[in-house]
C-alpha cells in the first residue's frame, strides 16, 4: 500500500465490502467480548462473552459462522486492541484459521468511544462496538507476519531491558550503601563500580574490618580476586581511611547482608546481560541485510536489534516515511485559519523503536562522518536548531535502512550525502 497516509486509509475503507462481517473484540486477561456490524455499521447478532482458552475460540469461531450463515456474508474481518500481551493468542490462532486480524489503536478506541451514543460511559460490549465501528471505518491496520528471527529478536529487547532496569537499580543501591556506610572509598576509588572498588566490597565490606588488616593482608585479598591490583599504596590509604571513617557503625551485620545481596544481583544481571547479548548477535547473523547494516560506522548491533525486533521486517515497508510513522517520529500539525502552531511528532506509535532510532541517530552523528557532515550543515548554514536536525536526520536514517532492506544493497556513502554536500 502507498505510505500516504490519507491514500492508505482510503484503500482500507474500500478492503471493506457488502460481503463482510465486521467483528469487534475487547481484550481481556481471562474473557473477551465480541460485537459484529455490517460495512455500513448496522449491528449484526447479539454480544459474545468467551472466555481465553481452546473452548472460548471455538465459540467465537461458531458464532461467526452462524452470523455470516444468516445474513449471507462470504468474508469476515477481526478486528481487536492489542492490549498488553492478551491479544496476541487468540490473533495468531484466529490467523491460522485464514482470517484477516486487523488491530486498531486504542488511544483512538479512547477519543471515538462516545460516537455511538455521546455519552462518556465505557463497558465491554460498547468497546466491542467502538472497535469494530473502527475497522468498518477504516481506522486499522494488518498484523505483519514476520520471520521468526525478528519475534526472536523483540522478546530478547524485551528481557534486555528488564535485566538492564535490574542492573541499573542494583548499581544505584551499592552506590547508596557506599554514602552511608564507608563514604571515603570514593577517595581511593573515583569508580565506586570499578574492579578493585568492588573486589573491596566483597573482602572487606566495613572499614571496621579494614581498618583492623595490615596492607599485606588486603593485597593478598586483591590478588585472589583480580589479576592486577592496585598496589600497596592504596591499601595503606584505605586503611588510614577506615579508621577515621565517618560512616555509619550500627546495624553493621544489616548492611553486611545487604551488600551481600546487591552484589549477587548486580554479578547475575551482568551475566544475564552478557547472555541476551550474545543470543541478539546471533539471531542478527540470521538476517541478510543485517550484516550491511551493521557494516555503517555507528550503528551497534543493540540499536540495530532494538529497531528489527519492533519493526519487523523493514523491506516490509514501502517507504522510509512509513517506518517513521510506526515509530510516532512523522510531524504532526497544529493550525486554524491564520493561526500557524508548531509543528511537533506525533508519537502516536511505538515508544521503543522511537527510542531505538534516536540513539542510533545520536551514535551517527557522534561516529559517522557523513551524518556529522550533514548535520553540522544543518546547525550551521540553515540555522537549524540542534534537536530539530536530529529529527530530520532520524527521517533520513529511517529512509536509509528501508531502502538498504528493499534493495537488498550495501551502505553508499556518497549516495547518502545531499546534493550540496556531494558537491
Amino acid at each position: 500500500m502507498k505510505f500516504k497516509s490519507q491514500a492508505r486509509q482510503n484503500q482500507l475503507i474500500e478492503k471493506i465490502t457488502a460481503q463482510h462481517l465486521v467483528v469487534g473484540i475487547d481484550i481481556a486477561q481471562q474473557t473477551h467480548v465480541a460485537r459484529a456490524v455490517n460495512f455500513r455499521g448496522i449491528v449484526v447478532g447479539n454480544p459474545l462473552s468467551f472466555s481465553n482458552d481452546e473452548e472460548g475460540f471455538n465459540s467465537l469461531l461458531r458464532w461467526i459462522q452462524s452470523l455470516q450463515n444468516a445474513h449471507a456474508f462470504t468474508a469476515a474481518i477481526v478486528g481487536m486492541e492489542p492490549t498488553g500481551h492478551y491479544w496476541l493468542n487468540l490473533s495468531r490462532w484466529l490467523s491460522n484459521r485464514q482470517f484477516e486480524v486487523a488491530l486498531v489503536n486504542p488511544h483512538l478506541v479512547k477519543k471515538n468511544k462516545e460516537n455511538r451514543d455521546n455519552t462518556p460511559s465505557k463497558s465491554d460490549k460498547k468497546d466491542a462496538l467502538v472497535i469494530a465501528d473502527m475497522v468498518k471505518n477504516g481506522y486499522y491496520s494488518f498484523t505483519r507476519n514476520t520471520p521468526e528471527a525478528f519475534e526472536e529478536l523483540r522478546v530478547f529487547l524485551s528481557n534486555r531491558d528488564s535485566v538492564v532496569t535490574r542492573l541499573v537499580s542494583a548499581k544505584n543501591q551499592i552506590h547508596r550503601w557506599v554514602d552511608i556506610v564507608f563514604p571515603e572509598l570514593r577517595q581511593v576509588f573515583k569508580n565506586i563500580m570499578c574492579t578493585g572498588s568492588l573486589a573491596t566490597l566483597r573482602l572487606f565490606p566495613t572499614p571496621e574490618e579494614l581498618g583492623k588488616l595490615q596492607p599485606q593482608d588486603i593485597l593478598r585479598g586483591w590478588k585472589s580476586l583480580m589479576k592486577r591490583h592496585s598496589g600497596d599504596r592504596k591499601a595503606r590509604a584505605l586503611i588510614s581511611l577506615a579508621c577515621r571513617s565517618v560512616g555509619s557503625k550500627r546495624a553493621t551485620h544489616a548492611y553486611k547482608l545487604h551488600l551481600k545481596q546487591l552484589l549477587d544481583e548486580y554479578d547475575l544481571a551482568c551475566l544475564q546481560l552478557q547472555t541476551v547479548e550474545t543470543e541478539i548477535i546471533a539471531v542478527l547473523e540470521r538476517i541478510p541485510f543485517a550484516g550491511s547494516m551493521l557494516a555503517v560506522k555507528g550503528i551497534s548491533a543493540i540499536s540495530l536489534a532494538g529497531i528489527l525486533g519492533e519493526a519487523g521486517d523493514l523491506s516490509g515497508f514501502v517507504h522510509g516515511n512509513a517506518l517513521l510513522r510506526h515509530a510516532g517520529l512523522n510531524l504532526a500539525e497544529a493550525s486554524s485559519g491564520k493561526w500557524t502552531g508548531q509543528m511537533k511528532i506525533s508519537k502516536r506509535g511505538r515508544s521503543r523503536l522511537r527510542r531505538f532510532i534516536f540513539m542510533m541517530t545520536m551514535s551517527l552523528v557522534a561516529n559517522n562522518s557523513e551524518f556529522k557532515a550533514m548535520h553540522a550543515y544543518n546547525v550551521q548554514i540553515k540555522k537549524m536548531k540542534k534537536m530539530r536536525s536530529i529529527m530530520k536526520l532520524c527521517g533520513k536514517l529511517a529512509r536509509i535502512l528501508v531502502g538498504m532492506a528493499r534493495s537488498g544493497e550495501a551502505y553508499n556513502p556518497p549516495k547518502t550525502l545531499p546534493i550540496q554536500l556531494a558537491a
